[in-house]
């Protein structure tokens, strides 16, 4: 069954790196020389990479999914927290599965490159593990790897270490010390493409989560679980996974910086230099959301002080004024000030202890200015 699936992979890897060297010879390097067959391998990582850029870039974005609905997630976890049976675990099963399809979130999607280059890596270990059998005559040829090619890729050395040598059956010491440079390089490799994603690339909500523990737990042990199993692999497939690491490493630093998950520390950098550019920032978002975490706070604006408006006569305020000596203080001695006509104006509200008397005939008083005695009328003649 193995054999079957990967016969067609190892027939394009050796196909691929055949035709790579075919390039590189033709440019003037060495036929024979390791570094021309490591060459070859290099540019198979680098066609096998273009291949999966499309579904890295899915990858992406169903990464950037994953980040948003994780306030959803949790809510539906704990919904379900502490029911364990069978009909709650289906329930909760079902809004988990709702929610996927309604925001078009496919949780298998991040995984995709990884699983689609893993037989890609097994049929180059298989390719090069068949080097010494096909170059003896004692296994035929993979696709356009004849005999006289992999004799020639057999005889080739890096650093006096052929490329289909192992640790633990090296032939001389420069192939231990190759192999253990080799495995320290993949391991440091790996431990910074995966920090680099979880320092930068992550919001600070998903660093608690248990599926976030794993992933420090796990940062920690594959350079350690590398290290153990980089000594039964060839120097080849070294070559080829310390490479891809690389070209992971590159690419991952590119779209954090251009497309960085939702709350992460990367995004807030995209922010700061998209808004000192003079640039509009737009958030990342996805329909199908619940919760309003895209909304933002709008500050207050500051109250207005209240202006009259246009053709309405704004009322004076009452100024505290000095009053004269003997004037709305309330003394029995007061005179009212005479009016313009004469007559004397009437109090209101008793704010005068005195009334002035009423004249005989019923009329109003007249004020009698000060030195003038007022003319006499019909009933004081005699």
């Amino acid at each position: 069954m193995i054999d079957t699936v990967l016969a067609p992979l190892e027939w394009v890897v050796a196909w691929l790196m055949v035709n790579f060297h075919a390039l590189f010879s033709a440019i003037g390097l060495p036929e024979e020389s390791g570094f021309t067959w490591s060459l070859s391998i290099v540019g198979l990582v680098i066609v096998i990479r273009i291949v999966l850029i499309p579904l890295f870039v899915k990858q992406i974005h169903a990464s950037r999914r994953m980040q948003l609905i994780q306030p959803e997630m949790q809510k539906i976890q704990k919904k379900y927290k502490g029911k364990t049976d069978p009909e709650s675990r289906q329930a909760m099963t079902q809004e988990t599965m709702g929610l996927y399809k309604r925001t078009g979130t496919n949780p298998f999607s991040s995984c995709l490159p990884i699983l689609l280059q893993s037989p890609v890596f097994f049929a180059l270990f298989r390719v090069l593990q068949g080097l010494p059998k096909i170059a003896n005559g004692t296994q035929e040829p993979i696709g356009a790897m004849t005999q006289e090619l992999a004799k020639s890729a057999e005889a080739s050395t890096v650093f006096g270490a052929p490329l289909s040598s192992y640790f633990l059956e090296a032939p001389n010491l420069n192939t231990q010390i190759v192999t253990v440079v080799l495995i320290i390089a993949m391991s440091v490799t790996t431990f910074t493409t995966q920090r680099q994603l979880m320092m930068k690339n992550m919001p600070a909500n998903a660093m608690d989560n248990p599926f976030a523990k794993q992933q420090k737990v796990l940062l920690y042990l594959m350079p350690i679980f590398f290290a153990i199993s980089g000594i039964n692999f060839p120097i080849g497939v070294l070559l080829y996974w310390t490479t891809t690491n690389l070209w992971s490493m590159g690419q991952q630093f590119y779209t954090i910086r251009r497309m960085p998950a939702p709350g992460s520390p990367a995004e807030k950098a995209l922010e700061a230099r998209r808004i000192k550019s003079g640039k509009e920032h737009k958030k990342f978002s996805i329909p199908g959301l619940g919760h309003d975490s895209g909304t933002e706070d709008i500050p207050d604006s500051p109250t207005a002080e209240t202006k009259p408006k246009s053709g309405q006569r704004q009322q004076p305020k009452r100024k505290n004024r000095v009053k004269p000596a003997g004037q709305g203080d309330g003394s029995p001695d007061a005179k009212p000030p005479a009016a313009p006509n004469g007559d004397s104006p009437t109090t209101k509200g008793g704010s005068l202890s005195a009334k002035p008397p009423a004249s005989p005939n019923g009329g109003s008083p007249r004020a009698k200015p000060p030195g003038v005695k007022p003319p006499a009328t019909a009933d004081d003649s005699p």
